[in-house]
């Protein structure tokens, strides 16, 4: 009777007699939504989002731009040209396919792996050249270190370092949205290893409770930097968190570009249609670069020397914890790159010439901003100090004015050719 129901406030159940304790592994895992499989046939012709060829072929040519640009700034990391670089091999399905299915005033919070979304939405080379320079034309005035890149006009919030920071930030942002009735959404990407983070936790939590507009986007690659999910937590994934803190949750193929756009579409209508937030876990896997191409460079001040292994960034050596046989298969097998030209050759959409003629100008576009952002000098050192208060505090100019003297007195010790004045 309902009388013999459970009154508590804090769940909804049904009373047992029997002592039995829930196993974390009784449930069925949950399952990885796909459209397409490997070879890029679509599965059930009722799920492919019926794109058209122009569109198709805007997300093919991001993925393998971002794919160039990262190999061109992470062999320049490794002569030493900048001073560090995460590259996004294999997750770039998650960033396109993502980006595409949000409208370009959704505000985005990013973790450091999602350059492909703002690359989608025109982001230029020259400022991704100027960031990682940290040169005069950086947005940022050479104060962030490389890959945390930030852009007001795109709706792309600056990254900061440390993980999962951005997670209640974005709920904070989300509920505002809400408030202000803005017809928005908020989008927070993360990685599996950031989901191990107290902020995470508290972002869901405030998410549910406050029913933001929010989608909350967690590209599983597998590896948390060095530690493999094995040793990342014992759960069901990302996903099964979901349910636990009140979100809507799915977990999608993220080598599939489709799986990713459909997901990313109807969780973001209904974030804003009902002020829901939801929990996108998009499963992936960082993988190498491709080969090096060979012929004639017509840059000789660029070496093409490439690793084997795509690392977290270049502070790590993914060699040392994963072998080159696990890394081949992801490589040779589940690209998303090859999954969606497989897609677009079945619909006579592309062919080896077109592939050959954009992998030509698409690398020479990529150097020739990369050959201009080196060149362009660093900001003015007073820039140290500015953009933190409205007004300058005195002990903030009185510090400006110590440097300035000591630069006067001791500027020969100092590289300040390379400043700009």
């Amino acid at each position: 009777s309902p009388e013999e129901r459970p009154q508590f406030p804090g769940a909804s159940a049904e009373f047992a007699e029997r002592l039995e304790f829930i196993q974390p592994n009784v449930l069925a895992g949950i399952p990885v939504y796909r459209v397409m499989d490997r070879q890029g046939q679509v599965l059930r012709p009722s799920e492919d989002p019926q794109l058209p060829k122009e569109q198709v072929l805007k997300l093919y040519k991001t993925m393998t731009l971002l794919n160039t640009m990262d190999r061109i700034l992470y062999e320049s990391q490794r002569q030493g040209r900048i001073s560090f670089y995460m590259t996004n091999y294999g997750e770039e399905g998650t960033h396109v396919g993502s980006a595409a299915a949000l409208d370009a005033s959704d505000l985005v919070f990013g973790q450091y792996r999602e350059a492909g979304v703002l690359l989608y939405r025109g982001y230029p080379l020259e400022l991704f050249m100027a960031q990682c320079y940290g040169n005069a034309s950086d947005p940022g005035k050479g104060r962030q270190m490389p890959v945390h890149y930030g852009c007001p006009e795109r709706h792309f919030v600056t990254i900061s370092s440390p993980l999962a920071t951005q997670i209640p930030q974005a709920v904070g942002a989300a509920y505002a949205i809400k408030r202000a009735d803005a017809n928005r959404a908020v989008v927070c990407y993360f990685g599996e290893g950031a989901a191990s983070e107290g902020d995470a936790h508290a972002g869901f939590n405030f998410a549910a409770t406050l029913e933001c507009p929010i989608v909350f986007f967690c590209r599983n690659n597998g590896y948390a930097i060095s530690t493999p999910t094995s040793e990342q937590y014992r759960g069901d994934g990302i996903a099964a968190r979901g349910p636990g803190y009140g979100l809507l949750s799915i977990r999608v193929d993220g080598n599939d570009v489709f799986a990713v756009y459909n997901a990313t579409r109807e969780a973001r209508r209904r974030a804003v249609a009902e002020n829901q937030p939801f929990l996108i876990e998009a499963m992936t896997y960082r993988i190498p670069p491709p080969p090096p191409q060979k012929k004639k460079n017509r840059f000789p001040w660029f070496s093409a020397r490439f690793s084997l292994i795509g690392h977290h960034s270049t502070s790590d050596d993914s060699s040392a914890y994963r072998s080159v046989d696990e890394v081949n298969y992801w490589d040779k097998q589940d690209h998303p790159i090859s999954r969606l030209r497989h897609y677009m050759a079945r619909r006579g959409w592309w062919d080896e010439e077109e592939e050959k003629g954009w992998r030509k100008s698409s690398r020479k576009m990529v150097l020739e901003a990369f050959e201009r952002a080196e060149r362009e000098p660093k900001p003015p050192p007073r820039l140290l100090f500015s953009d933190v208060y409205l007004e300058m505090p005195p002990r903030l100019r009185r510090q400006r004015a110590e440097l300035e003297r000591h630069l006067e007195t001791y500027g020969e010790h100092y590289p300040l050719q390379q400043f700009q004045k």
